[in-house]
């Protein structure tokens, strides 16, 4: 497997991104929302980076189904904090398609946020099929399948401290 970002450079990338944050919002209470599972290992590295009063909560949304390939986008709300009248940031691992953002964008919405805006931990270089660009971003990647700091292939690899690009025989060795 090929190391895209090292788990120094990730935890430089967390904390410039929560800085960001931090100045953008200042002291103002913020809800922030995980979109699962992807998410996991950046939200809980990022909330302890942030600054302002939060409320935190979480969102199952998946379009990957054992592979590669985006699918079907579904999404789990049961277990959503209320976000009426609140500002909202959906925390997701990476921006692909944008659909997964794009639709939980305009859901939070319509439950009466009064503002949403999203973190992504890797933005992938590539055209995008949405007008929606997420808010805050920590790396511009590029167009590649990649695992680790929270990212999985048929759940395997999340809990690896860096992003790595699997090779075929990585592919291989799990089929």
């Amino acid at each position: 497997m090929k190391t895209l970002l090292s788990e120094q450079e990730l935890r430089i990338g967390v904390e410039r991104l929560a800085k960001s944050i931090d100045d953008f919002y200042g002291v103002s209470p913020l809800t922030v929302i995980a979109v699962m599972t992807g998410s996991l290992v950046l939200f809980a590295d990022l909330i302890r980076l942030l600054s302002m009063p939060l409320r935190v909560g979480v969102v199952q949304a998946s379009s990957y189904r054992e592979g590669m390939a985006s699918g079907e986008l579904h999404v789990d709300r049961r277990m959503m904090i209320d976000v009426f009248g609140r500002d909202v940031m959906l925390v997701d691992d990476i921006f692909d398609t944008g659909k997964t953002l794009d639709r939980l964008h305009d859901e939070i919405r319509g439950l009466g946020a009064n503002s949403v805006r999203s973190a992504v931990l890797l933005k992938k270089i590539r055209s995008v099929e949405v007008d929606l660009r997420p808010d805050f971003a920590a790396f511009e990647i590029p167009d590649e399948f990649v695992v680790g700091y929270g990212l999985d292939y048929r759940d395997h690899f999340r809990n690896l401290p860096f992003l790595g690009v699997l090779e075929p025989s990585d592919l291989e060795s799990m089929a």
